[in-house]
């Protein structure tokens, strides 16, 4: 018989309530208005979105990285895990709630993620963060929905102006990194049209296998002009 879940904790938020429920000792879920948004044991995506970004990131001492959601903290711990000592991570995360749940019933999950001393937490919404970011090494998006089919233009964390932004965010050679659901052709012609350099992984095989999007911003002048 299958063990049933539990809710550990329950905050309202404007978009309903937000749940972190857990099945036995270390199956965790993060709900929002009864919609899976996060499952512990369907993370390799998310892992994946960072480790992947952290590799282009190689042989810099003290890279500067932006991660846009904490979720469960995983994609923080796997950054945590590829990056040098003189490492910079902020992270971006909307409801304060979620940090508590990383510190508490999340911490042996994540390795303590939160607690490292390479780590600032902000709470803001992440497009503001990157408006006032400069010379970043890079930036990872692992927020509740990724780029899809319906994502307008005009969308205002991947829309055309809102990859502009980024990318003037970015430091020459700098990482854009992107979880989604399923690959988006749209996201990554949008991507190239903002003078990104555009790579696109399915990690892992078998099950469903979620997309991470790489957009590099070149090193060189000349290829960096924006696309008219």
């Amino acid at each position: 018989m299958a063990i049933p879940w539990q809710v550990l904790e329950r905050s309202e938020t404007a978009d309903g309530a937000l749940e972190l429920r857990r099945r036995g000792e270390d199956d965790f879920l993060v709900c929002l208005a009864g919609r899976v948004l996060m499952n512990s044991r369907e993370s390799r995506s998310e892992r994946a979105l960072a480790t992947s970004a952290c590799a282009r990131l190689a042989g810099r001492p003290e890279p500067r990285l932006l991660v846009g959601g904490l979720g469960m903290g995983l994609t923080l711990r796997a950054a945590l895990d590829v990056l040098p000592p003189g490492a910079r991570v902020s992270v971006a995360e909307l409801n304060p709630v979620m940090a508590d749940w990383c510190r508490g019933p999340l911490a042996a999950l994540n390795a303590r993620a939160c607690d490292d001393p390479r780590v600032e937490i902000v709470f803001e919404n992440v497009t503001h963060t990157i408006a006032r970011s400069r010379n970043l090494d890079g930036i990872l998006l692992d927020l509740y929905e990724g780029p899809h089919g319906r994502t307008p233009r005009k969308d205002p964390v991947y829309g055309n102006a809102a990859l502009q932004r980024t990318r003037v965010a970015l430091a020459p050679g700098g990482v854009f990194a992107v979880w989604s659901e399923e690959p988006d052709a749209a996201f990554e012609a949008r991507l190239r049209k903002a003078c990104f350099e555009v790579a696109r992984e399915r990690p892992g095989r078998g099950g469903r296998r979620h997309a991470v999007t790489i957009g590099i911003r070149p090193v060189h002048q000349g290829s960096d002009r924006l696309a008219r």
